[in-house]
């Protein structure tokens, strides 16, 4: 009968679980309707970097036809700014911000007492579903549109940041 060592099977299990784990975390990060944990964290973070006195915008304005061009030469792209006020989400201004590593434009919306950033940076054309999220209180959705990726993310419901998403896409 063969000799077996008790480290080559403590070896077995080891590698039996790290493996499994892998698996669950590559599941967690990939699963439909999920957006990665490291960027919805980001997002969060940026989201609340602007609520602090003087960071919430660069350009104030209310005039998209102000807010648009002020992106132009600070981004290598040109974000989508509309005015919703009519609709209940006027727009405050916008600011640069980085994402993940890119550049990313910032629109700010207000909603009642809530201010709602819109942070959008360009992606290959692809469909993906609106996904929408929550953590720490806070909410998201995201969506891709015309070659954009955007991310509103607020302290307000996930019903206003879903109408704001319509709107957007309209």
């Amino acid at each position: 009968m063969p000799s077996h060592k008790p480290w080559a099977w403590l070896a077995v299990a080891a590698a039996i679980l790290l493996g499994s784990l892998a698996g669950w975390q590559f599941f967690l990060a990939n699963r439909t309707g999920a957006s990665p944990p490291v960027l919805t964290a980001e997002l969060i973070d940026a989201h609340l970097r602007s609520l602090q006195p003087g960071h919430l915008t660069d350009v104030i304005s209310s005039d998209q036809h102000t807010v648009k061009p002020w992106f132009a030469g600070k981004l290598d792209f040109s974000p989508p700014v509309r005015d919703f006020a009519d609709q209940g989400f006027p727009l405050k201004g916008g600011r640069l911000d980085i994402i993940h590593g890119r550049a990313a434009a910032a629109l700010v919306y207000g909603r009642r007492k809530h201010v709602v950033n819109v942070f959008i940076w360009p992606v290959p054309d692809k469909y993906n579903p609106v996904r929408p999220g929550s953590q720490q209180g806070y909410q998201w959705v995201e969506w891709h549109n015309a070659g954009m990726e955007f991310y509103a993310v607020s302290d307000a419901s996930s019903n206003d940041l879903e109408q704001l998403h319509r709107l957007f896409t309209e």
